[in-house]
């Protein structure tokens, strides 16, 4: 199952990342509009259904405190995500003006190093699941970690065609775009192998995991999707976008998990 669940989300990213193989054409401004509206909405919606309230559904012992670890896990991911941006040279795409540190990496160096940032809480999200799947008193299913996963992977194919399809328009060759699309996701598993690891070495501590992956993932929403698909025209598609991500894994969370 823990194998599954690490490859379901890599194979979203690869075939995103082979669009490239069938289009001549720079992505269009309504398509990426769209796609950053489509991820944000996945990722919030596995964010509350999968992540804070399992995390609170297992303090439920504690009754009117329950929510305390989740909110502290919660805070966590936010501060970890918000150090991780701060220390890491990156350049986002459509943009000329890197973030982070200066330093010497090349543009394409920092455009991955932005994505990866991105992909790091996914996979913190996949591999706390799948740790607590392997635990019956945590509450969470062998389903319900694989819609996690299959949630990520849907939200993953538009992610990496947002890498490859750049990386070709700014002439590199489709091979090169394609491994560099693959590679901007590889973070996800390292990630997932983490904290699966982590949880394995304790058990209680998977509520603040489940929160703290909540918050990294919801600040990668706030500090970069949302920006992005809510600045310059077609913004009423990127909010169409959102609706759909959130709606389609509140569902895959709620009827099959």
């Amino acid at each position: 199952m823990i194998l599954t669940g690490l490859l379901i989300p890599m194979a979203g990213i690869i075939l995103g990342s082979a669009i490239v193989f069938f289009t001549k054409q720079q992505m269009s401004e309504l398509l990426q509009k769209t796609l950053f509206g489509f991820a944000a909405g996945v990722m919030m919606a596995a964010s509350i259904w999968s992540l804070l309230l399992p995390s609170i559904e297992m303090c439920g012992e504690m009754e009117k405190w329950a929510t305390l670890p989740a909110a502290i896990g919660f805070l966590l991911g936010i501060g970890f995500l918000l150090m991780v941006d701060m220390i890491t040279p990156h350049l986002h795409f459509g943009t000329s003006e890197p973030e982070g540190p200066r330093s010497r990496l090349s543009r394409t160096t920092m455009l991955l190093l932005a994505v990866s940032i991105h992909h790091l809480p996914e996979g913190m999200a996949v591999g706390v699941v799948l740790a607590g799947a392997e635990h019956a008193e945590t509450g969470i299913t062998s389903m319900g970690a694989f819609i996690v996963a299959l949630g990520i992977a849907i939200q993953n194919v538009p992610e990496g065609a947002i890498v490859s399809i750049p990386m070709r328009a700014a002439g590199k060759s489709r091979w090169q775009s394609f491994t560099l699309g693959c590679l901007s996701g590889a973070i996800q598993p390292i990630g997932a192998i983490a904290v699966i690891l982590l949880s394995a070495a304790s058990i209680p501590l998977l509520p603040y995991m489940l929160s703290f992956a909540a918050g990294a993932m919801l600040y990668v929403v706030v500090e970069e999707l949302i920006p992005e698909a809510s600045t310059g025209h077609h913004t009423n598609l990127s909010t169409i976008g959102f609706a759909v991500g959130f709606v389609l894994m509140m569902m895959f969370d709620t009827v099959m998990g």
